[in-house]
């Protein structure tokens, strides 16, 4: 083991943007993420007393926990924990259940994510804390451990029944490329994102209260249509498993809604790998048209969109250099991912700032970005 540090340290955990693959990954099938170069900036400093302090330094709020009472969620004073500082303290948590070293910090902790916006905020709060602790603690993970630790954080102490996608895509991005990632053998390589394309972001800036309730509806009702399978074809364990011809044969037995869930996830199952292979040959037209094809399958089969989001897609299929747009994140509000020629990307945005304004009222944030390397120890 190394020696512990008490020099001040300074990390950055990027957001993500999943290009393909939504709401597959607590189904075990395959997803395509990329770490994007807005992210989550932690400053620290060790604590001798043990206690950990953050200030929060986008919503000025500062919380203060020690990390011998974490299973009661409360601060120093006894109130409940803020429920952005749930997260942090869920990592440490997760680390001390694996018998990890986690020591008191002062830190200040900053972003450039939009919050909200669908860019996963959460997931690289997590995995920038973990990355802190690790470096503190003098102790070492291999990426891919590290983000299963911040995805039982999410899960268990936090309570949202996440997959391993994003904690994954902000630990272990690489700078270029999208990350092809198996979420049942957990086996991922790099994918070239092609160097004519550019990735846009447009944040609607509206965020549906449905989004929490509805993901774990949503994670439910694939775990209905398991079990419903099961009693045909006993050998499946997830609909990653599922043929379209199986499914269909089960149509009858089926809830309609229950029906159309499992009908995006099969179908999405069979999209990423087949986009995956487009990348690799640098077929950025054909992935694209992929992008539009989740999209709608994510509207009228999944359910998860809304109409600000349908309205963005919708103008960017219509704009010169759109070669793809799509929900992106766990939906109802939020943003749109966009794969657009990079010679019209300045455009492109312009159009689209303009027609969503004149569709909605709202002013969407709409941005470049790259694939960047995953979260890491600065200078």
């Amino acid at each position: 083991m190394q020696n512990q540090t008490s020099n001040p340290i300074k990390v950055i955990s990027p957001g993500r943007v999943n290009l393909l693959g939504e709401h597959v990954d607590y189904n075990d099938g395959w997803v395509l993420p990329i770490a994007i170069d807005k992210a989550v900036t932690i400053e620290a400093s060790p604590a001798a007393d043990g206690l950990v302090r953050i200030f929060a330094r986008d919503l000025d709020e500062k919380v203060a926990f020690n990390l011998n009472s974490l299973e009661n969620k409360r601060d120093i004073d006894g109130n409940p924990l803020p429920g952005w500082a749930t997260y942090p303290a869920g990592v440490a948590w997760s680390l001390q259940q694996h018998g990890l070293s986690v020591s008191g910090v002062d830190a200040v902790l900053h972003s450039d994510l939009p919050i909200g916006a669908g860019l996963s905020s959460s997931a690289a709060v997590e995995v920038g804390f973990a990355v802190l602790w690790e470096a503190l603690g003098g102790w070492k993970l291999d990426r891919m451990t590290l983000a299963r630790y911040c995805q039982q954080a999410e899960v268990e102490y936090v309570g949202v029944n996440c997959g391993l996608m994003d904690q994954f895509a902000s630990a272990n991005g690489v700078a270029g490329h999208a990350l092809l990632l198996d979420t049942r053998t957990l086996e991922w390589r790099p994918v070239p994102v092609p160097a004519w394309t550019a990735i846009v972001i447009a944040d609607s800036r509206v965020k549906h209260k449905l989004v929490d309730s509805a993901y774990n509806t949503r994670h439910d009702e694939c775990s209905q249509a398991v079990r419903i399978l099961q009693t045909k074809y006993p050998n499946i364990t997830a609909l990653r498993d599922v043929t379209p011809y199986e499914l269909h044969t089960m149509l009858a037995q089926m809830p309609e809604n229950v029906f159309k869930r499992a009908r995006h996830i099969v179908s999405e199952c069979q999209r990423v790998p087949r986009a995956a292979a487009m990348l690799d040959v640098g077929d950025s037209a054909g992935f694209g048209r992929l992008m539009f094809e989740t999209h709608a399958s994510l509207r009228d089969d999944y359910e998860v969109s809304c109409r600000e989001l349908d309205i963005l897609v919708d103008l960017a299929a219509t704009i010169p250099g759109c070669l793809g747009a799509r929900l992106t994140g766990a939906g109802f509000g939020g943003s749109t991912a966009n794969l657009v020629l990079e010679k019209d990307a300045d455009a492109f945005m312009d159009k689209l700032r303009q027609g969503y304004k004149k569709a909605t009222g709202f002013e969407a944030n709409i941005f470049l970005c790259k694939a960047e390397d995953g979260a890491r120890v600065v200078e």
